[in-house]
Formats: C-alpha cells, structure tokens, sequence
C-alpha cells in the first residue's frame, strides 16, 4: 500500500496539473493499492505543523517506507517520481 499526501495552499491550475498527472501515475502503476491525500494547511494548520511543512506544495510519499518528500515544482512527473522513489512498471 502507498501512502501519498500533497501538502498545498490553494489548488492553482498548476498543482491541479500536478494532482491529475499523480493520480494517473497511481491509476496506471499502483492500481488499488495507494491512497492520494491533498491537504489543505489553511484548513489544516495542525498537519502542516506535525509533519514539519515549511514549503508547499510538498509531495510526501509515507508509505511503503523510506519516507520521501519533493518540495515544490511539480511539473516534471520523471523528477517527482524520482524524488518519491517510484519507478514504473516495465513493459512485459
């Protein structure tokens, strides 16, 4: 199971880019198996300070283990899968 939580302000036109681009990753390559978070912290002030957000937006990948995170520009799907340490599947 995958664990993925996007730490944002506002959902800009650029990070509902990012959020579809994610999700289509996941749909393709994790089928069932992730849970896609977005956080609000305005909404969620609490959050943002438990997990340490200076920075949004902020990808967290919490699940499988390593935690990793990527901070910022989400435009580039190859960096932020890279960054969170997911690889897609390869051709059978």
């Amino acid at each position: 199971m995958y664990l993925l939580k996007l730490y944002v302000t506002d959902i800009t036109p650029a990070i509902q880019r990012a959020i579809e681009t994610l999700r289509s990753f996941c749909d393709d390559e994790l089928t069932d198996c992730y849970d896609f978070k977005v956080i609000d912290i305005r909404k969620h002030p609490q959050l943002a300070e438990d997990e340490r957000i200076l920075a949004v937006p902020t990808l967290i990948k919490e699940l499988p283990p390593p935690i990793r995170r990527v901070i910022g520009d989400l435009s580039d799907r190859e960096q932020v899968l890279f960054g969170l340490d997911l690889r897609p599947k390869k051709p059978s």
